[in-house]
């Protein structure tokens, strides 16, 4: 089975019935070391969800990793937007920490099960390739992923590490974005809202609505293109040059530039228009098609897979930090598409650009738990005070007729 690996979601799971966008699945009755847990799970993610059953069977890693393993698996048994027509996978695996686990974080990780198994150092590595350059019909995109450590054949020159923020997906900090070398002077906090993550599944780099913005006039304003339709830049249309030109040299690079493990110092990465100008679609022989690989977000900052394709990334889940290098397989026609300089200071940037308060998804479900708790027991003490039979009747006179000046009225104007 061809897996998709997302660091932005914690569960492993493969197809277990057959899907028409589907050209494999897990049978489970054919394997004798399959066990079902009996627990249904529902994962649902940016685009499309599925739900399954948890079970657990032995896998084995063929090149590196020795043995013999038993870890949790989610066969899939219906899906809504998540096999689609042409993808060439037939499951995921979550490598994010189990805080994001369904249904619930005492589910163990695949990542969390080797490392324990196997005894192979809390880190792994990740080398995208293809998925946003030109790529001749296979289908498939290239790339590594190492368990337990780093390739030093996957990288160029040094590798910068930056904090992980908080241990649910991989949350780092942003401190500023440069649209050809040109600061967008946002507040730092608005890079991060409500959260900034480094996450393989998504495929687009997404921006919180108030940077998208910014950064489209800033590349709209920098590149030599006057009229642009607005539909290219929120996704729904494609622009198209004939084949012999090079639309790359129209647009700005775009850098992102992150907190060093030493707070007072940053270093930036930096992705060429070949990585965010996107080749799709051929039209005849003369017409090549591109999409804008940047989209808004209403929840987070997340460097995808437009980002990742060009560097080699290591989530160092020991020391708790992810490291970015420049990836070998990030070049068009011979040259670099994307770059990593610094160190620069941190002096022009608040000191946290990360809000304080997190509202992790087991944290929003403690919070809701206790606030229907707190309704419940409202509207039980308010039936049984409907339910108490009153213990007196009072008898009305004609003292107490409810009039113009009555007593009520006038407490009540008062």
């Amino acid at each position: 089975l061809n897996i998709l690996v997302d660091t932005g979601s914690s569960n492993f799971a493969v197809a277990g019935v057959p899907d028409p966008d589907v050209t494999s699945y897990f049978n489970t009755k054919l394997s004798s070391t399959y066990k079902s847990q009996g627990i249904d799970v529902t994962v649902k993610y940016s685009q499309g969800s599925w739900t399954g059953v948890l079970g657990t069977d032995v896998i084995t890693i063929p090149k590196g990793i020795y043995g013999s393993y038993t870890i949790n698996i989610a066969t899939i048994l219906e899906s809504e937007n998540f096999f689609l027509p042409g993808v060439k996978w037939h499951g995921i695996l979550g490598l994010a920490y189990d805080a994001l686990a369904k249904p619930s974080s005492s589910v163990e990780t695949f990542f969390d099960s080797i490392v324990r198994q196997a005894k192979i150092p809390n880190i792994f590595s990740l080398q995208m390739c293809g998925a946003g350059l030109p790529v001749s019909g296979s289908g498939t995109n290239g790339g590594s992923l190492v368990l337990g450590g780093i390739e030093p054949s996957l990288y160029k020159g040094d590798i910068w590490y930056t904090p992980i923020k908080e241990e649910w997906y991989y949350q780092v900090e942003i401190l500023k974005l440069e649209v050809g070398g040109q600061n967008l002077q946002l507040d730092c906090r608005e890079y991060n809202a409500d959260k900034a993550i480094v996450d393989s599944g998504t495929t687009l780099l997404r921006l919180p609505q108030k940077v998208f913005g910014a950064v489209v006039q800033a590349i709209a304003r920098t590149s030599l293109i006057q009229e642009f339709s607005s539909g290219f830049w929120t996704g729904s249309q494609l622009a198209c040059w004939d084949k012999t030109e090079r639309p790359w040299s129209f647009f700005p690079k775009l850098s992102i530039y992150l907190r060093d493990e030493n707070s007072s110092r940053s270093f930036r990465i930096s992705i060429l228009p070949q990585l965010y100008i996107q080749p799709i679609l051929g039209i005849g022989e003369n017409l090549q098609c591109y999409r804008f690989g940047i989209s808004s977000s209403t929840n987070a900052l997340v460097i995808g897979a437009t980002v990742m394709e060009g560097f080699y990334v290591i989530f160092d889940r020991a020391q708790r930090r992810v490291g970015f290098a420049v990836s070998p397989c990030a070049e068009v026609d011979g040259f670099p598409v994307s770059e990593i300089e610094g160190p620069f200071t941190t002096a022009d940037v608040a000191s946290n650009c990360v809000s304080s308060i997190s509202f992790h998804e087991p944290v929003l479900w403690i919070a809701s738990y206790a606030l229907m708790s707190l309704c419940g027991i409202i509207l039980l003490v308010l039936i049984i005070l409907l339910l108490i039979p009153p213990r007196c009747q009072h008898r009305y006179t004609d003292n107490d007729v409810v009039n113009d000046e009555s007593s009520l009225v006038r407490h009540r104007w008062k």
